[in-house]
């Protein structure tokens, strides 16, 4: 019953023929058991052959083709469960890899075969699903075959073989014991759980080298693949969404858990290259084209992991890695996913589904948070040991690495998981000496903003926020000197500070964001930094102290236009009383918003005048300079309090230069020669002190309905693979990109943003 009938010998047929016929047979309509000889025959074919494309498209629709079975028509793959049986297979190899020392050539051909095709034909039918339950894939045997081979919902069980996990030896069994039920209402193994299982093993125990790269980089595919369940569903995780995969991945045990995020990671830092000298297996065809890669024609599949121009660094921006990209993109898959669960199923009223449901713990996600430097690996200092094994990493490799690819989405979305996830790693950034590794790509990426999409640019400016939050950072940053800012093209700074250059690059994201983008919480994150910054500014450069005055005259000419349209509108004779009113509501509400914002830079300059006048004669001189642009809100009621702090010091300055009388004119030079003499006998007499503004980040309660969609949407534009378009429900995809973005911007900023709190400083 397990031989394959009349299958073309070797010596007499071209491989790529034998290969066809397999595949063929593969999707066909007549089943084969888990020990039929068919299986070697196709997990053994030569990795360097090729299939036509239209060839891989014709064998997917056959594989979900509707057969007559009983005289019911059912698909074949229903009938033949070979997908099931596949993931079996991979399973089983990829245990022998682990398991076994020294793993022969065969073993490692028929391991990636298995993940190679068992991913053309699952991203098929997930892409092709009917329904978000996914039953399409059928991921069970039946029962009279899963008896016969030892699968029961104890586990698989396979004599003689073990695998190795964490230093402790465990039967070939699923991690959590769960099980399924079939037709018949009996239990059946979670194939899914099995195969994740020692995909994860495979990718947390075997070192990346020169005979594992493909399969490593095979299997991260597998991943992305097995998780892209996840956009059927909706942006809002619910307790019906069904994404087998990824929940199984979910269900490993810790010490998995762990060994898997340290090596994503470590992918991400070491990015090793794909070997192209001195590799084992036949990797690539005489021609020096990925025979890998089109061995089941994956373009007609739309499943094309990188073409080979791609694996040569082309770039600037470090060295190219496509394993070190695919690890980053599983890595942030997994810590974003949110499983929702129902408290009470017995409750069915949709409207009622989000009071009664929770979000269980993501391993992975804590595995990040609690990840620690390897340099300190040991008891920490209050001798405090942590419960479960922890992920060690060289901080120091993590660091440098970020920098270099900050100009990448997908690093960014990182170093914000980091930072406000993982004490440990914000620490260690904010005790470093040349923050500037870290802030200067940011910096460059906020001017070049026309260029960058929104999100991106929300998540530099909350990572700002962050690490503003910190008075040591915002000390730090203004002992750190630059010789010279290449990117900065309106003006050439030469010798200036990194927290000037701060400063400048924040208040021109203000300006940009006024003039295109008009999005109110871009300017309450940037000035919220500006205003944690100002308390510890210390010698700000001239030209950042303009910035900063003229940061008001700007905010302050929007506002006095605002309220002229008010007054405008009051006095109008209301012809559409409805219509009127509404507007005069919009422009209320706008005209509160820019109050709001004028009352935030009056508070930036009181805290600096307040706590560091005597370190900075030039933002004296750039108050002194535009003195005439506080004039008209001397004695508005809500900026009042706060310009009185100013004109005091505009009189003690003021005074200091009209004693000097000096009959040739004033200098640039000699007011500023002034300004400084007297800054040392500035003693704040007179000053108001305000209670002292110390804003914080805090993430939105449901962060997953912004960071699922948009972590997606990242992967999918850098995976290398297309997806069916039609049936993703995760975030729209029939609009252009740039009306989506104006039309949800408010919604995502809001999700991105979280919340910002201002607090009293302690």
């Amino acid at each position: 019953m397990g031989s394959v009938p009349s299958t073309p010998r070797w010596s007499s047929v071209r491989p790529v023929d034998t290969a066809e016929y397999l595949i063929c047979t593969f999707v066909g309509e007549k089943s084969f058991p888990l020990t039929s000889d068919f299986w070697q025959k196709l997990l053994e074919l030569p990795l360097s052959l090729q299939w036509p494309s239209h060839r891989v498209r014709e064998a997917c629709d056959l594989f979900v083709k509707a057969a007559q079975v009983h005289g019911n028509k059912a698909k074949n793959n229903y009938c033949t469960r070979h997908l099931a049986k596949i993931l079996i297979h991979l399973g089983q190899c990829l245990q022998e890899c682990i398991s076994t020392s020294g793993v022969s050539p065969t073993v490692y051909t028929k391991a990636v075969n298995a993940v190679y095709i068992s991913s053309v034909f699952l991203k098929y039918l997930i892409e092709n699903a009917k329904s978000e339950n996914i039953e399409e894939l059928h991921l069970s045997l039946d029962e009279s075959e899963a008896t016969r081979n030892n699968f029961s919902p104890d586990g698989l069980w396979m004599p003689a073989q073990r695998t190795l996990v964490g230093g402790e030896a465990n039967s070939f069994m699923k991690p959590d014991g769960s099980s399924r039920k079939n037709q018949n209402n009996t239990e059946t193994a979670n194939i899914e759980n099995f195969v994740m299982h020692g995909v994860l093993s495979y990718i947390g125990t075997l070192d990346v080298s020169p005979e594992t790269y493909l399969l490593h980089q095979e299997l991260l595919n597998f991943m992305l693949i097995a998780m892209s369940t996840q956009l059927l569903s909706g942006p809002s995780p619910g307790p019906k969404d069904v994404n087998p995969f990824i929940d199984a991945a979910m269900a490993q045990e810790s010490t998995l858990v762990s060994l898997v995020v340290r090596r994503l990671l470590h992918n991400y830092i070491n990015r090793p290259r794909i070997p192209l000298n001195g590799v084992s297996y036949s990797i690539f065809s005489e021609e020096h084209q990925p025979g890998v890669l089109q061995r089941v024609g994956s373009a007609a599949a739309n499943f094309v992991l990188l073409p080979f121009n791609y694996l040569v660094n082309s770039s600037g921006e470090g060295p190219t890695s496509p394993l070190a990209d695919s690890s980053l993109q599983v890595l942030l898959i997994l810590i974003h996913y949110r499983k929702c669960i129902l408290v009470d199923e017995s409750i069915a009223s949709d409207s009622l589904l989000k009071e009664n449901t929770y979000f269980s713990d993501n391993p992975y996600c804590k595995a990040l948070e609690n990840a620690r430097d390897i340099e300190f690996d040991r008891v920490d200092i209050e001798g405090n040991a942590h419960n479960g094994p922890l992920v060690r990493l060289p901080f120091a490799s993590l660091f440098d690495t970020l920098g270099m690819f900050l100009a990448d989405e997908t690093s960014v979305l990182l170093l914000y998981s980091l930072v406000h996830g993982n004490s440990d790693f914000l620490e260690y950034v904010l005790v470093r000496t040349d923050l500037d590794t870290l802030l200067m790509p940011i910096l460059e990426t906020l001017y070049n903003a026309s260029r960058r999409t929104s999100n991106q640019i929300y998540m530099l400016l909350i990572i700002l926020l962050i690490l503003s939050q910190d008075s040591s950072f915002n000390a730090s940053i203004h002992k750190l000197i630059l010789p010279s800012v290449p990117w900065y093209k309106e003006r050439l700074l030469h010798q200036t500070s990194l927290g000037s250059l701060m400063v400048i690059i924040l208040i021109r994201t203000v300006k940009y964001n006024l003039s295109k983008l008009r999005d109110v919480y871009l300017h309450t994150n940037c000035l919220a930094t500006l205003a944690n910054m100002a308390p510890h500014a210390h010698r700000l450069s001239a030209y950042a102290s303009q910035r900063l005055v003229s940061l008001f005259d700007m905010l302050s000419r929007k506002y006095s236009k605002l309220a002229e349209l008010m007054d405008d509108k009051m006095h109008i004779d209301k012809a559409n009383s409805r219509e009127e009113d509404s507007i005069t509501e919009d422009l209320s509400t706008e005209l509160h918003i820019y109050t709001d914002f004028l009352r935030i830079v009056l508070e930036i300059l009181n805290a600096t005048l307040t706590y560091a006048l005597p370190r900075n004669p030039e933002v004296v001189y750039a108050i002194m300079h535009r003195q005439e642009v506080f004039q008209p809100f001397k004695n508005h009621p809500r900026f009042n309090e706060l310009l009185e702090n100013i004109y005091n010091v505009l009189d003690f300055f003021n005074s200091r230069m009209d004693a000097q009388g000096m009959n040739g004119g004033w200098s640039v030079e000699k007011v500023l020669q002034v300004i400084i003499i007297n800054c040392r006998s500035w003693r704040g007499e007179g000053m108001k002190m305000f209670t002292q503004l110390r804003f914080t980040y805090e993430q939105e309660s449901h962060p997953e309905e912004f960071f699922i969609p948009y972590v997606w949407q990242l992967v999918l534009s850098r995976c290398g693979f297309s997806f069916n378009a039609s049936t993703i429900n995760l975030f729209p995809v029939d609009q252009p990109t740039e009306k989506r973005n104006r039309d949800s911007e408010e919604e995502l900023s809001k999700a991105q943003n979280g919340e910002l709190i201002a607090g009293e400083a302690q």
